[in-house]
């Protein structure tokens, strides 16, 4: 008689490795898109504090008056890239500026950080009152109870 050599693996042995590979990467794929949601909104955040900071920078060269336009911050060099949302490729901020008092706001204007547990399309913001404006909790959806009002 012969003896079989038995090599290599039977059909239930793969189909078992493959389900749980499947069953895993059921439970991780969620986790890593709410993970690149949050770093995303963490970015957007950080862009906002950067043009904050830019608009501070222009005050101080120009008498305490805040820039007249969004676009006044890299003209006269005080960034080289006007940032963009990492959410939304191509999406800028809104620059709202009021002369009488001399105020700023600036808006994400891609509106969708949902993914990252942000439920109003308002956050995140930045205010030359206030600095960065967001939720205190995912759950919260009243922008009212976090925005300051234009003077």
């Amino acid at each position: 008689m012969k003896k079989l050599n038995k090599k290599g693996f039977t059909l239930i042995e793969l189909m078992i490795v493959i389900a749980i590979i499947a069953i895993l990467a059921a439970i991780l794929v969620p986790n890593f898109v709410k993970a690149r949601a949050q770093g995303q909104l963490t970015a957007c955040k950080s862009n906002l504090k950067n043009l904050g900071t830019a608009c501070e920078m222009y005050a101080a060269d120009h008498n305490g008056r805040y820039p007249n336009s969004y676009s006044a911050i890299r003209s006269e060099g005080y960034m080289k890239v006007l940032p963009e949302c990492p959410l939304t490729p191509g999406t800028s901020y809104t620059y709202t500026m009021r002369s009488n008092p001399d105020y700023y706001y600036l808006l994400c204007t891609s509106g969708d950080h949902r993914q990252a547990g942000v439920k109003n399309t308002k956050f995140p913001q930045f205010d030359s009152q206030v600095g960065l404006v967001c939720p205190l909790s995912s759950d919260s959806t009243d922008a009212a109870s976090y925005t300051v009002s234009l003077p």
